[in-house]
């Protein structure tokens, strides 16, 4: 059987960026590849490195620890030609970009070589505005299935990518969204009830958010066990691909062939104070209703959180673009093991691993 453990080199992730630095301007745009390492562990390093405090690094997004990432930071007042000239430090990084020539190497089926962190400043640049979270397009990922398997079994996965990627995906939040110890959304449920002080705004909007974001996966289990997501519902809130706009249903008999034809998606509840939310009486209001009560919150309790949590909505279904064929076998390093590497891009937001796990009908 094919399965996934995130690793440097079976794990690659590379930010796609709304924009690109202009060249001039007070601020300077970072592209910096990691490995072993979250994004707060880099800007930490590079706040040390730089001589710049950490609160002033900008990003668009977070990436993944166990993997090999590629993103975008900007920190103000950092000569370029002096972060790329002292920008590297730890084991190599070899990007695959350099590999795309070479022939492909056989996968290790253990662990691998013992690699510590690493972390190097491809490029820099100057632009004249901070980089906010959410200025981003998406995310390119590669992912490597590795373990004892059929040719049958390699054709079976690659088949349901491809056919998962025509569906959509259940856009649930991946488990790294909750932390190490899976407790992020209590806490912030704690810091909602005001039974919790956190100093640090960076790691307060992270604990807040991660409690929105088990409310959005409670939502979506509760709606996936009634109906296929796709499914228009009374009183969903649906939200146009084309441009982001959001409405209610007001009949989804009419709504549906648009969600069919893929012109709208049904969206799920990231509460706050200034979310569009369904009106009362029907069974997309009661949904919600019942999944902020499982996890320990009311309305009114994001209503107080004032400006700090306007909320959104969620998509219930991740869009996966195929990039080129999709998926490839690889050579194995050991006899009677094959290596399936998948190819693909998605929105902001969206998780690998869960992506992943329906591939392989595993648990994340």
């Amino acid at each position: 059987m094919l399965t996934f453990t995130p690793t440097p080199d079976r794990f690659v992730v590379e930010e796609i960026p709304a924009y690109l630095p202009r060249g001039d301007g007070g601020h300077t745009f970072l592209w910096i590849e990691k490995r072993g390492l979250t994004t707060f562990d880099a800007i930490a390093r590079l706040a040390e490195r730089l001589a710049r405090p950490a609160r002033d690094f900008g990003y668009a997004g977070l990436k993944d620890k166990h993997a090999t990432t590629r993103q975008w930071l900007s920190v103000p007042d950092v000569d370029p030609e002096r972060a790329v000239a002292d920008g590297m430090w730890g084991p190599e990084l070899v990007s695959r970009r350099a590999e795309a020539a070479s022939p492909p190497q056989p996968i290790a089926g253990g662990a691998g070589p013992s690699q510590g962190p690493a972390l190097k400043i491809v490029s820099a640049a100057r632009h004249p505005h901070k980089l906010r979270l959410g200025h981003l397009r998406g995310n390119r990922f590669e992912v490597v299935l590795l373990g004892p398997g059929s040719a049958d079994e390699v054709a079976a996965l690659a088949g349901r990518f491809r056919a998962l990627a025509a569906s959509g995906v259940p856009n649930r939040f991946g488990a790294q969204r909750f932390g190490a110890g899976g407790d992020n959304a209590a806490q912030g449920l704690a810091l909602l009830r005001g039974e919790r002080r956190e100093r640090d705004r960076r790691k307060r909007r992270l604990l807040l958010s991660a409690l929105q974001s088990s409310v959005f996966n409670r939502y979506l289990a509760r709606r996936a066990a009634g109906a296929p997501l796709s499914t228009v519902l009374a009183g969903d809130v649906l939200q146009k691909t084309d441009t982001g706009g959001l409405f209610v249903s007001a009949d989804p008999a009419v709504d549906q062939p648009r969600v069919d034809a893929g012109a709208v998606v049904p969206t799920g509840p990231l509460p706050g104070t200034r979310e569009i939310e369904p009106p009362g009486g029907n069974v997309t209001r009661a949904l919600e209703d019942a999944a902020i009560a499982e996890a320990g919150a009311t309305r009114e309790d994001f209503a107080r959180a004032g400006r700090e949590l306007p909320g959104a909505r969620r998509p219930v279904l991740l869009a996966v673009t195929l990039d080129g064929e999709g998926s490839a076998e690889e050579p194995a390093a050991e006899p009677d093991v094959r290596a399936l590497r998948l190819r693909f891009t998605l929105p902001p937001g969206g998780y690998a691993t869960v992506v992943v796990a329906a591939v392989t009908g595993s648990a994340e």
